[in-house]
């Protein structure tokens, strides 16, 4: 059965596709006019190449070559003929060359530069008077010059504060002003600058051990006062130095000599071969009253002339003073001073406000340990008890003190404070008045007595001779009895 039958249509075949033909296409790449057969010669076979086709010349020119864009065909070369050399400048002849750089083939055109013309430079007037800103602008740049002023202003104020100025000027002239400071009478200065001649150093060697203290001089012949634990080291060598050196612009320094001593007070005197001294005036210890200002003059730890200033913080204090490298073994009755006392300060002056010598500085309590300076506890001998003392040095060369003729020591019930006799002296003022074993002396005269120091400066207080009402408990009841005060 044919197509026509089995469909009721026959079926064509689709039209070949032919798109349009560009003229300009077709003008290079059809054939000439006139021509409708195959490019070929006419008058006979085509002719077989047996070379390379002509090159134009315009291809040749562009390679620069002459001998055509492929290379010439490859022949075996006979054994008999030597190897071709090959060019080593000129890879292209010999395939096998490996690859390398060289210049380019042609250089590429130099760039020309373009002249850059700067721009207008736009001044103040053109700013001001030639409207080349806005008024905005203008006042926004006023606004910031002027916080950048601003700014400048308290950074330089600050810079000039702290940073050094220059330190010469030639130009400079100090001031000259009258001294403004009054020295009134009474005032320390004024009574430092009386006292300070009275009072001299004292230094004692010993071979390669030395001292050093303080003195005053209280007569015009050059006695001078001082403390027995100051001079002890020289007392009983023949061979040591005491040296005496005077507050005075030359600082004399003058030789020494011990007239006397007494370790039971601390007290003693030396004397000096000096011309024209200045002598310390001495006043009245008993009419202290605590809190009297009082000065301390003196050379501690070796500085002359050292002045401290204080109180009276106590009298009447009873301190004991033993060892310390000395012969003292002394009881004072001492008047208690916040003055700053130091080593070395001992046997020097503590004056009152008029310039009075009230006390010899003797001791000073510490902490203990190497604790060795002033914490405002310091202790002088009352003048009226040196004075005494050192009338006694300066007229006999010794000293006697009243004695009871009693040891005792510090008791107390937890009611009455005293000092328990511990033994009687036979044939003593004690025994002689029926005082004994276990009695608690409470009171020597008019003053009382609380432990044993304070008994000690009791009986001494007084002159030996004098007929003294002491007070006693004995099993309970108390007793009083008159004692005459022997000697010792």
């Amino acid at each position: 059965m044919d197509a026509t039958t089995d469909s009721g249509r026959r079926l064509t075949a689709r039209p070949i596709s032919r798109p349009p033909v560009d003229p300009a296409e077709a003008g290079a790449f059809a054939r000439p006019s006139g021509h409708t057969a195959p490019f070929r010669r006419a008058d006979g076979p085509e002719p077989v190449r047996t070379g390379p086709p002509p090159v134009p010349a315009a291809l040749l020119d562009a390679f620069g070559g002459s001998g055509g864009l492929q290379r010439p065909p490859r022949h075996p070369v006979p054994d008999d003929e030597p190897a071709a050399t090959v060019d080593d400048a000129s890879p292209w002849r010999d395939p096998a060359a490996p690859a390398r750089l060289g210049e380019p083939a042609l250089a590429g055109p130099a760039e020309v530069g373009v002249e850059q013309t700067p721009a207008p430079r736009l001044t103040l007037r053109d700013a001001l008077w030639g409207r080349r800103l806005r008024p905005s602008a203008l006042v926004g740049i006023s606004a910031v010059a002027l916080l950048i002023g601003l700014v400048g202003a308290v950074v330089g104020s600050l810079l000039v504060n702290r940073l050094p100025a220059s330190t010469t000027d030639a130009g400079v002239q100090l001031a000259e002003v009258q001294p403004g400071v009054e020295r009134a009478t009474g005032s320390v200065s004024d009574l430092a600058s009386r006292v300070l001649p009275a009072v001299v150093s004292l230094e004692i060697r010993t071979g390669d051990v030395g001292g050093t203290g303080s003195g005053v001089v209280i007569d015009g012949a050059g006695y001078i006062l001082t403390n027995n634990h100051v001079i002890s080291l020289a007392a009983d060598n023949p061979a040591a130095q005491l040296t005496v050196v005077f507050d005075d612009a030359a600082e004399t320094r003058v030789p020494g000599t011990i007239v006397g001593r007494d370790p039971l007070t601390d007290l003693a005197v030396v004397k000096v071969d000096v011309q024209g001294a200045t002598v310390a005036q001495l006043g009245d210890s008993d009419s202290l009253a605590v809190g009297d200002p009082v000065i301390a003059i003196g050379s501690p730890l070796g500085l002359a002339g050292t002045v401290t200033t204080g109180i009276v913080s106590a009298v009447d204090r009873p301190v004991r003073l033993q060892g310390g490298g000395s012969d003292t073994d002394a009881v004072i009755d001492a008047v208690q001073t916040d003055a700053a006392v130091n080593p070395g300060n001992s046997g020097g002056p503590l004056i009152d406000s008029t310039g009075a010598v009230v006390g010899i500085n003797t001791a000073i309590r510490t902490l203990g340990g190497q604790e060795s300076g002033s914490i405002g506890l310091g202790f002088a001998i009352p003048i009226d008890t040196a004075r005494d003392i050192a009338q006694q040095i300066i007229t006999t060369g010794s000293v006697t003190h009243a004695a009871l003729g009693v040891n005792t020591r510090s008791a107390t019930d937890g009611v009455t404070d005293g000092a328990q006799v511990q033994n009687v002296q036979a044939g003593g003022p004690a025994a002689a008045a029926g005082l004994a074993e276990g009695d608690v002396i409470t009171a020597v005269g008019d003053r009382s007595v609380g432990n044993a120091d304070e008994l000690v400066v009791a009986v001494r207080s007084h002159e030996p001779g004098d007929q003294v009402p002491v007070t006693v408990l004995r099993d309970g009841r108390e007793m009083t009895v008159t004692v005459t005060l022997g000697n010792e």
